[in-house]
């Protein structure tokens, strides 16, 4: 089996958040398919064969007007569709954040509707270059001339379905549905592709005492250039930490940035280093934008990010805060069930060759919730859907940590509702969902909230007294 994240994983990333790639994919697929029509033209001309009585017919003059009229259409509607477009990744990056662009660019409807009017218009011109004098008279096209008109007819479908994409795609509830979506489907596709790589029978040092010798005499290696970590091929520097007879170790995860010179890794034994670093371009890959398919924190800031635009005094968006609560806690839902992040690698005799950082659900639990509570300070609406979404989360998560890095959230939720809102019954609104989320867990400790004895998670009870 392959590895996780060889070569073409990150350039296919890359060849999928462009707006020419399909144009000009589809431009050569006309321009194919005009040799094609050419050549039964110049048959039909030749008199080898006649075309079917559908087929257009009519004089070379009226050929290059009709062609030209069509070439002359289709670009004005290309240059409106670029409009269009332009206009919709402005409002994307002022109304959701420049992060949020990539996810319109990116976007298939788009490039599909781009692409379908320039390889019109490619056809058009060709099919007019091609009238002209023959042995036989004035030759013209008239298949083509036939596919071009049908073409025509198709662009005004999928100008149509564009203006409806275009309508759909930049609505929030439909934004943040498919920043949640293609979070989850990322993550799903991270474990199938690494679900049986680097994993083997255990040898040789364990994983505590290979960090103690890397931390005693490790050898730092530090990058040439700044930028975002974006992408670690696993598979890349299993092989040169096994061809080394050395262990890597990675400080840094997808998503951070690097500064030209930071230690991007520790190597052990030291006297392997050189061998290691001579490779270690090869293992990652760092850019000025961070990308979803290693980093699952990113899908969630990006959640967060519209939830925290939505809250702003500014912007003062109650309900599509709300909506990004709810996204969120479907995605820790969904992610919890598939989502298995793999520190170690090992190679084909079972030793450890590289210790990776990375994120935990705990830590995703805080980086969600943490922000958005700092956010909503004062604001009832919110504090009780993320205490909901706390609940939903909580019936399906049972590992006691991950429970109790939940709970943490609903008492600091709890602790922002009595100290910032104002209104008791705003007050006992929160209170109320909030032992309600304490009850999932101990149903004594609930009892004891509704007479004022908060707890400090849903395992450990507190003896303090609690703060009126």
């Amino acid at each position: 089996m392959r590895g996780p994240y060889f070569e073409a994983d990150w350039r296919r990333e890359a060849l999928r958040t462009n707006l020419w790639l399909v144009p000009v994919g589809e431009t050569l697929l006309v321009v194919v398919f005009f040799v094609v029509t050419y050549a039964v033209d110049r048959a039909a001309y030749d008199g080898l064969f006649r075309l079917p009585s559908w087929v257009l017919s009519g004089t070379a003059d009226v050929a290059r007007v009709l062609l030209a009229t069509v070439a002359a259409a289709i670009i004005t509607v290309v240059g409106i569709v670029f409009s269009i477009t332009i206009v919709a990744l402005t409002l994307a990056s002022t109304q959701f954040g420049p992060r949020m662009l990539r996810n319109f660019v990116r976007d298939p409807g788009t490039q599909f509707s781009l692409g379908t009017f320039v390889a019109s218009f490619c056809y058009a011109m060709i099919a007019l270059v091609s009238v002209g004098g023959g042995p036989h008279g004035d030759f013209v096209p008239h298949l083509s001339i036939t596919i071009t008109l049908l073409m025509t007819l198709a662009d005004v479908a999928v100008l149509i379905f564009f203006l409806n994409h275009i309508a759909t795609m930049i609505q929030l509830p439909v934004v943040i549905s498919n920043i949640a979506t293609t979070l989850v489907n990322e993550v799903t596709a991270m474990e199938e592709r690494a679900s049986s790589f680097g994993v083997g029978t255990a040898r040789g040092p364990s994983c505590e005492e290979l960090l103690e010798k890397l931390n005693e005499s490790g050898a730092p290696i530090r990058t040439p250039r700044s930028g975002y970590l974006q992408v670690i091929r696993h598979d890349v520097l299993l092989k040169i930490a096994t061809k080394a007879n050395a262990v890597v170790q990675l400080p840094q995860r997808p998503g951070h940035f690097m500064v030209a010179g930071q230690v991007i890794a520790t190597v052990w034994p030291p006297e392997a280093a050189d061998a290691v670093a001579e490779r270690l371009a090869l293992g990652h890959v760092v850019g000025a934008y961070r990308t979803l398919p290693q980093d699952v924190s990113f899908g969630f800031d990006q959640l967060v990010e519209i939830a925290l635009r939505a809250l702003s005094p500014a912007v003062n968006d109650t309900f599509t805060g709300m909506t990004c609560v709810d996204w969120i806690a479907d995605c820790l839902c969904r992610i919890y069930t598939t989502w298995r992040p793999q520190r170690i690698r090992r190679d084909a005799e079972g030793n450890i060759r590289v210790i990776a950082f990375q994120p935990d659900f705990e830590r995703l639990v805080e980086r969600t919730f943490d922000t958005i509570r700092q956010a909503a300070v004062g604001m009832p609406a919110i504090m009780i859907r993320q205490l909901d979404a706390v609940a939903k989360v909580l019936e399906q998560v049972h590992d006691r940590n991950h429970r109790t890095a939940l709970l943490r959230q609903a008492e600091a939720i709890q602790r922002s509702n009595l100290a910032t809102v104002a209104d008791p019954m705003d007050r006992d609104d929160v209170t109320e969902r909030y032992e309600a989320v304490m009850a999932m867990v101990d149903p004594i400790a609930a009892a004891q909230l509704a007479e004022g004895s908060p707890t400090t998670n849903g395992f450990e009870r507190s003896t303090s007294t609690p703060t009126p």
